[in-house]
């Protein structure tokens, strides 16, 4: 379960964020993967070290203002704190011992929704619908 509900968590949050309709998405992400850089701020676990990952995120958001790609960077440099705070035993939150393994297994999800460039979960599953079984099954649905 310790991995599972990570994942979850991470197709809720895509899910909520492919609400926002577009242009404004990729911007609002930006936005909110520079404040994750922000997450471990004052817990201290890594000393003066814990001031790199903020000043490399807001580089990232910046360039991810017109980068999906530059986004999913992003997740993926929170990935590897997370992993650098579950190793030392200072967790993202104080009170959940395992939150930032949690939070390492949460981010490549975000990831890669943002690698594929952002799109709308909700735009995928109703073309997926209305296409129905019949049109999927069909060799030229298929690529044949």
């Amino acid at each position: 379960m310790s991995i599972v509900m990570p994942i979850l968590i991470g197709l809720v949050a895509v899910s909520l964020i492919s609400l926002i309709p577009e242009p404004h998405r990729r911007p609002v992400n930006a936005v909110v993967v520079a404040g994750a850089g922000a997450a471990y701020l004052g817990g201290g676990g890594l000393g003066y070290w814990e001031f790199v990952l903020p000043v490399v995120m807001c580089y990232v958001a910046y360039r991810g203002l017109e980068s999906w790609t530059f986004i999913g960077i992003g997740w993926l440099l929170h990935t590897a704190w997370d992993v650098l705070h579950h190793l030392q035993g200072s967790p993202l939150l104080p009170f959940a011992e395992d939150s930032s393994f949690g939070c390492a297994i949460c981010d490549p999800v975000i990831a890669l929704w943002c690698f594929a460039g952002g799109p709308s979960v909700f735009g995928w599953l109703r073309a997926r619908l209305t296409r129905g079984p019949a049109a999927r099954s069909t060799p030229a649905a298929r690529g044949s």
